[in-house]
């Protein structure tokens, strides 16, 4: 007769099994699901986290848009000075200053043009200049050569085709020698009052950070550009984009953490996030040192540049 009550030896007759309560059954049964459970979770939260994260949405043209012309209005309130950064009296003053900038700094070429325009005010007297001389005055922007010849072409131009004067077309100004889109939107803008945007390295890396577009060519980021904000905000809003970018959004280091549209930029972080290191970054007004225009306007809040040789 069997029986399956436990012996002596703690196994039962029937099973052979070691001896044990229904509570321990019940027990060992439960420990046995527990763990099969946490196995379970502990794998799922490895395929979770292992699942590829999804990418943020796709911000859409128009928020673009909205973004971008906050940004704008964000920038007017932080300048509400900003300015061509060249010294000048008149078109054709701002002609020679705009083209003596390429590859080198507005402070270097407004501590350079006094001289320049005492020996020659007008068209007429540059274009009769002798190249040694002239170029002996300009050597402080570097490539004075090349722009020399790019000033004497101009000037004659000036003088035989405009009757001495700065045309106020884009058409015209282009065609000028050593003038292209770049500098004739800047004068137009600033002499003439004609809306323009002036693509110069700062504004092209700052659109490009704020991904309003990813395009590189200066003429294909001016038509995106030209294409999202009304005409009449072009002149400035290049200036603002333009100090932006020489105050605080720089090419190698910006400075994030004191940026004031940091909430509005997506690549924030490229930078110095931290506010205190961040305020040392800072340049020009915005960090307490003199600008780069020896006569700046009025209202600017810096200090004038220092003279030529009186750094």
């Amino acid at each position: 007769m069997s029986s399956s009550t436990p012996g002596k030896s703690g196994r039962t007759a029937k099973t052979g099994e070691p001896g044990t309560t229904g509570k321990n059954v019940k027990a060992a049964k439960a420990a046995t699901t527990a763990k099969a459970g946490t196995k379970s979770k502990t794998a799922a939260t490895t395929a979770k986290a292992a699942a590829p994260r999804k990418a943020p949405k796709a911000e859409s043209h128009l928020a673009m848009v909205r973004r971008a012309r906050r940004i704008n209005r964000e920038l007017a309130e932080v300048y509400p000075y900003a300015h061509p950064e060249l010294d000048f009296r008149n078109p054709f003053e701002l002609l020679v200053a705009t083209v003596l900038s390429a590859q080198t700094t507005d402070l270097r070429v407004n501590q350079t043009t006094p001289a320049l325009f005492a020996a020659y005010p007008t068209p007429e007297d540059m274009a009769a200049a002798v190249p040694e001389e002239m170029e002996e005055i300009i050597r402080p922007t570097g490539f004075f050569r090349a722009k020399t010849k790019s000033l004497m072409g101009l000037s004659a131009a000036l003088r035989d085709e405009f009757g001495g004067e700065v045309p106020g077309r884009l058409d015209d100004l282009v065609k000028l020698p050593g003038v292209g889109r770049k500098t004739a939107n800047v004068v137009l803008g600033n002499a003439f009052g004609v809306p323009g945007i002036t693509v110069d390295t700062h504004f092209g890396r700052l659109v490009r950070r704020w991904k309003w577009t990813d395009e590189e060519d200066p003429v294909k980021v001016e038509a995106v550009v030209a294409g999202i904000f009304p005409k009449s905000e072009w002149t400035m809003l290049s200036h603002r984009v333009v100090f932006h970018g020489r105050r605080i959004c720089h090419a190698r280091k910006p400075a994030c953490g004191a940026c004031p549209i940091a909430p509005l930029c997506p690549s924030y972080g490229e930078g110095e996030t931290d506010p205190e290191k961040a305020r040392k970054l800072l340049k020009y007004e915005m960090g307490g040192y003199p600008g780069q225009r020896l006569s700046p306007p009025a209202d600017y809040p810096g200090k004038p540049a220092p003279a030529l040789g009186a750094e």
